[in-house]
């Protein structure tokens, strides 16, 4: 052995971490672009009534606004944009991104039948599907690996503050605009008050779109991993990955599965919680947006942050399989609520069951993309979590409105019990997400040990 041979390499050696603020203006900025889609993403669930009433739609079509027709594409989209995010400036495909949400989100105010509506949600979905993926490539190279953890956390916060304050905000700023049937506005002309609002929700977001010009683009950080051979810059195709996930889909099928099915739970109540408090205590969109609101923004909140925390903590004590547990928890947390729920008539009672079930429905997350890096190598961890992704997104936005509007319309066959149909969802979904996730945890625990052991 050489007695220079534990000198880096020059060119193997890594660029420096930028400076904090550096860092953490620009995890603020991309704070913002995730609080921004997430109302663009959320706003129809607080129209679901004037537009019902205008366009003459069942729960049934309004579902598929809220869910399918944003979420194919925006699942879809996601592996190819993770792709190009491995290629080319991540910032110019975030800037790009926002602006087409934002535009497609304003679109949606100009809509004057269901499927021109449809089409403009589907925009919606593909331009939401470049903010992620980039994201998350961006802030992995922003910080040190002992201060990812909160980096991300900061920035995955973003959804439950813009569901929040969609909520808040918007339902206040919404039972202004509809005080009157009709807005002219310029350009545009003449519109119904629900049309006005997606203008509302929509053009802020092309403030963000430019604010992301402000973030500098990140050197890139790459780390090869033993299982793998080549040039650690290469791309690893596709089917290595599916391959993969195949031999060892005991542990991806019970993870991807298990969360998904506790993503239904939250989707359903954030999707239609407000139409229930409508139609069964006649609130004002004024009335239920703040409502909702406050539940999504403290319990959904500090769901996430406490299934984290302990996640954390059941791993230092020794459980390999920390993370999973709390999605079985969480899984298990909801079903008593979702009963429960079945029993009250005031809306006092109905927002003290749906609180802990929005705080059970969030409460795996932080754990869920913790778990699945503990299970995979460096090399696939982005392709991965973009397959994850992909079915979360398709079950817990493609199906859970959806299906609660099909219970509403096909079992019960009356608008006035949509709130069994919410329960019903979590119910169910909250049974299979345990199950799915207690058969995978000696899996999973086996899967981690081969980790540790590469």
């Amino acid at each position: 052995m050489t007695a220079n041979s534990n000198t880096p390499d020059p060119s193997t050696r890594q660029p420096d971490w930028p400076a904090p603020a550096v860092a953490w203006y620009a995890v603020g900025v991309l704070f913002l672009a995730y609080t921004v889609s997430i109302a663009d993403r959320f706003i129809l669930s607080l129209l679901i009534e004037p537009i019902k009433q205008d366009l003459n739609l069942s729960d049934t079509k309004v579902s598929l606004l809220h869910g399918f027709a944003f979420a194919i594409f925006f699942s879809v989209m996601g592996i190819p944009i993770a792709r190009l995010a491995d290629r080319f400036s991540r910032r110019m495909i975030i800037a790009a991104g926002v602006t087409v949400w934002s535009l497609m989100t304003a679109a949606c105010g100009i809509a004057n039948g269901y499927w021109q509506l449809f089409a403009a949600r589907v925009g919606v979905g593909v331009g939401e599907a470049a903010l992620s993926p980039p994201a998350y490539s961006m802030v992995a190279d922003l910080f040190p690996p002992q201060k990812l953890g909160r980096a991300l956390s900061f920035y995955t916060t973003g959804a439950y503050i813009g569901a929040g304050m969609v909520f808040i905000i918007g339902g206040m700023v919404l039972q202004a605009a509809m005080s009157t049937p009709e807005i002219t506005l310029p350009v545009v002309g003449t519109i119904r008050s629900w049309q006005a609002a997606f203008f509302i929700v929509g053009v802020p977001g092309l403030a963000v779109a430019l604010l992301m010009f402000t973030v500098p683009e990140p050197v890139r950080r790459f780390q090869a991993n033993a299982a793998f051979s080549g040039d650690v810059q290469d791309p690893i195709p596709l089917r290595q990955v599916n391959e993969y996930m195949r031999q060892r889909w005991r542990v991806y099928g019970a993870h991807i599965f298990g969360f998904s099915f506790l993503a239904v739970i939250f989707n359903a109540i954030v999707a239609w919680t407000p139409a229930y408090l409508t139609r069964s205590f006649d609130l004002s969109i004024g009335q239920t947006g703040p409502a909702v609101g406050v539940l999504v923004l403290v319990f959904a909140t500090a769901g996430i942050i406490v299934g984290g925390w302990l996640a954390d903590r059941l791993v230092i004590r020794g459980y390999t399989d920390g993370a999973m547990r709390v999605g079985v928890i969480a899984g298990l947390g909801c079903i008593p609520f979702a009963l429960l729920s079945l029993t009250v008539t005031s809306v006092t009672g109905i927002l003290a069951m749906y609180g802990p079930l929005l705080f059970f429905s969030s409460f795996g997350f932080g754990a869920a993309a913790a778990a699945l890096q503990q299970a995979t190598p460096n090399r696939l961890r982005a392709l991965v979590s973009a397959i994850y992704l992909f079915i979360l997104n398709l079950i817990a936005l493609g199906l859970g409105p959806t299906i609660t509007a099909s219970i509403t319309d096909f079992v019960f066959r009356d608008d006035l019990a949509v709130g069994r149909s919410i329960a019903c969802v979590a119910i169910v979904s909250g049974i299979l997400s345990a199950f799915i996730l207690g058969r995978g945890l000696k899996h999973f625990r086996a899967q981690v040990a081969a980790q540790a052991a590469n």
